[in-house]
């Protein structure tokens, strides 16, 4: 193609005596001095369009066909052609016929050169060897001007790019809406803000004196500000919200162990004590087994007294149990027994695609507790089922004079009396991304979230860095530590905690069943301490068994999995240690707080290895902790227990051993 395109453009006339191999090799060795010529000089002209070749060089191209034709006749100028193309190139490089085509060409082409120069396109050479080095660009043409690349002329019609400037990026700030950025402060100091409890009003004598013999004579800060606010919307009644309209769903975000779910149980028995007809109207989500337990206690213990009857859905009894604990048929019809349901978001979501005949029509509060956690899990989109129970079938009873409707725009049409359908939001680690909070479909939210001093009350935080890791609120009566070891010393420690320095019971976190398994097995072959496992290999009998244990102080060394590190309040639990290190903030936060409830001290340990050292320091820092300090364990104090140790790690590979030949 490149000795079509050479011989097009010059049209020469060949020789009769010039073989075919010579011609080529000539033109070759032309078009190879060319591109060096363009390398040098260079082009600014990116494309010039070509015509038709003129009519004179169509006759050129005509003659050098008839003379390839006649060279073909005589073989007598024929030459032998080598293997190697590069020894043909250089043998017949400087020719006779070679000079004389050049002559012909430079004949030819002077004819054709301004209609190659106007018609021809000609791409510009790629190579940065067409660049001088002040930067111009040259013509192969005299008649073209050199111009320099700053100010080159370019043709009419063209879009010219460039000119780009390296500006730093602007950050980009996340405009939170207005009930986010002005929440209700709460006081972080739970021991100077306590409230009494009688100056809470609204509140009936008979939950006055359960909370005196349960030895509650105050109100935490969180409970003396989300109790009444709760009461405020049943001023007008269980059926109706303040003047017919729909109530305002709330958030609470509180540190661990400051009282988050007595804030919900006290309001919800208060304002469910005057009902008349039992039905579902109130109902609580959870994500474990052993925290909807824990709840299920408390609604249960203050509910004593009144005709309340409260029920929890597990999967712990058997699934026609627990349809007999929600309702019974009675003279042909199905009548409730229940006002008050807690449950985990599997079961619940069981009875509802069951038709077990537990009816959401009369739902008056939904509780979701660790909401965090439910929102990032969502388990078989339970919250829409419950909403489409709620208000789904409210619209097939049009006999009902206060039915649920979803809140939408208020018109004319929806000023009707409704039952009311409050959310409540609890959570340690509650999420200020307002594009996961919308999920849960909150009406006119307003947020209750503590802070660290007084003086940060109301103070509106309207942006927010949309890099900015989130901060989260610690204990204060916690006091946080770090221990750098190494992989087979953590064992050791563990030891040294409880045999030497008296730390019991400690509540030990893992990141796994397997770790907490064999962690267990070694302590125990050590001896002369107390531990269990506490995981999902166990049965829910098991680990409450374990958890009664634990807090009856039988137990020295509980290890856990991750499900014991939500909600639960464990009683006595003095230290927490992190025997594996958390890989997230939430789960740290979680964890250290099962220590330092309620206003009582805590400690907590973390064991990290050299690489995860720098990486927790700042996650931990930048979450807003209170200080975490560094605590160093001498070799020389673990010697002691080294030998009885080694010992036990033979012991436990023989162990693992025989159970793994068991198994096959």
């Amino acid at each position: 193609m490149s000795l079509f395109q050479v011989n097009r453009y010059f049209g020469d006339e060949l020789d009769g005596s010039t073989s075919k191999e010579s011609r080529s090799l000539a033109l070759l060795a032309q078009l190879h001095q060319k591109a060096k010529e363009k390398q040098k000089q260079g082009s600014t002209e990116d494309r010039i369009h070509c015509s038709e070749p003129h009519a004179d060089h169509l006759d050129v191209r005509k003659k050098r066909k008839a003379d390839n034709v006649s060279s073909q006749e005589n073989p007598s100028h024929k030459k032998k052609k080598s293997k190697d193309p590069l020894m043909n190139v250089s043998a017949n490089i400087h020719t006779e016929p070679v000079e004389d085509e050049e002559k012909r060409r430079e004949k030819v082409g002077n004819k054709t050169k301004n209609n190659i120069q106007s018609d021809c396109v000609v791409n510009r050479l790629s190579e940065p060897s067409a660049i001088g080095r002040d930067g111009e660009v040259e013509e192969t043409d005299d008649n073209i001007p050199k111009e320099t690349s700053g100010n080159s002329s370019f043709p009419s019609g063209f879009t010219v790019l460039g000119g780009f400037e390296n500006k730093p990026a602007q950050k980009v700030h996340r405009v939170l809406p207005q009930w986010l950025a002005e929440p209700d402060v709460i006081p972080r100091d739970m021991k100077s803000k306590l409230v009494t409890c009688s100056d809470i009003r609204g509140l009936s004598v008979s939950l006055l004196k359960q909370l005196h013999n349960h030895g509650i004579q105050h109100f935490f800060p969180v409970q003396a500000e989300v109790i009444p606010a709760i009461l405020e919307g049943a001023q007008n009644g269980l059926l109706v919200g303040q003047a017919g309209y729909e109530l305002r769903d709330f958030c609470v975000s509180a540190p661990t162990g400051s009282g988050k779910t007595l804030a919900y149980v006290i309001p919800v028995i208060q304002v469910l004590m005057k009902r008349v007809v039992c039905e579902v109207r109130a109902l609580a989500v959870l994500p474990t087994k052993e925290l909807t337990q824990q709840v299920c206690k408390v609604f249960a213990t203050y509910a004593e007294g009144t005709a309340l009857r409260v029920v929890m859905l597990t999967g712990q009894k058997s699934f026609e149990a627990e349809v007999a604990s929600l309702s019974e048929q009675r003279g042909g019809i199905r009548r409730c027994l229940a006002d008050i349901v807690v449950a985990t978001p599997g079961r619940l979501v069981d009875h509802i695609n069951k038709n077990t005949g537990m009816c959401l029509d009369h739902l008056r509060f939904l509780i979701i507790d660790e909401a965090d956690k439910m929102i990032d899990s969502m388990r078989q989109s339970w919250l829409s089922q419950v909403e489409k129970a709620v208000y789904g079938t409210a619209d097939q009873r049009p006999q009902n004079i206060f039915r649920q409707k979803a809140a939408l725009y208020v018109t004319a049409a929806s000023l009707s009396p409704q039952m009311p359908l409050q959310k409540l939001l609890f959570s340690a680690t509650l999420t200020q991304n307002p594009e996961k909070l919308q999920r849960l479909g909150l009406h006119q939210p307003r947020l209750f979230r503590s802070a660290k001093t007084e003086s940060c009350r109301h103070v509106p935080e309207p942006t927010m860095d949309l890099h900015e890791p989130e901060q989260f609120d610690f204990p204060q009566s916690l006091t946080e530590y770090y221990l750098p070891c190494t992989l087979s010393k953590k064992p050791l420690i563990i030891l040294h905690l409880i045999l030497r320095l008296k730390l019991r019971p400690i509540l030990c976190f893992v990141n796994s069943r397997m770790t907490a398994y064999r962690l267990h097995l070694l302590i125990q072959l050590f001896g002369a301490v107390q531990v269990a496992e506490f995981s999902s290999r166990l049965s829910p009998k098991e680990r409450k068994k374990t958890l009664k244990e634990f807090e009856q102080g039988k137990i020295h060394l509980l290890i856990s999995t991750d499900a014991a590190a939500r909600g639960i309040d464990i009683a006595g639990v003095k230290c927490v240690v992190n025997y594996d290190a958390p890989q997230y903030i939430r789960t740290y936060i979680h964890r250290i707080g099962r220590t330092a409830r309620a206003g009582k001290p805590g400690l907590a340990f973390t064991f990290l290895l050299g690489i995860q050292e720098q990486n927790f320091l700042q996650m931990v820092t930048e979450a807003g902790s209170l200080g975490i300090r560094k605590h160093i364990i001498k070799s020389e104090n673990l010697k002691s227990l080294e030998d009885r140790y080694e010992q036990t790690l033979r012991e436990l590979a023989t162990v693992i051993k025989e159970e793994n030949a068991n198994w096959r």
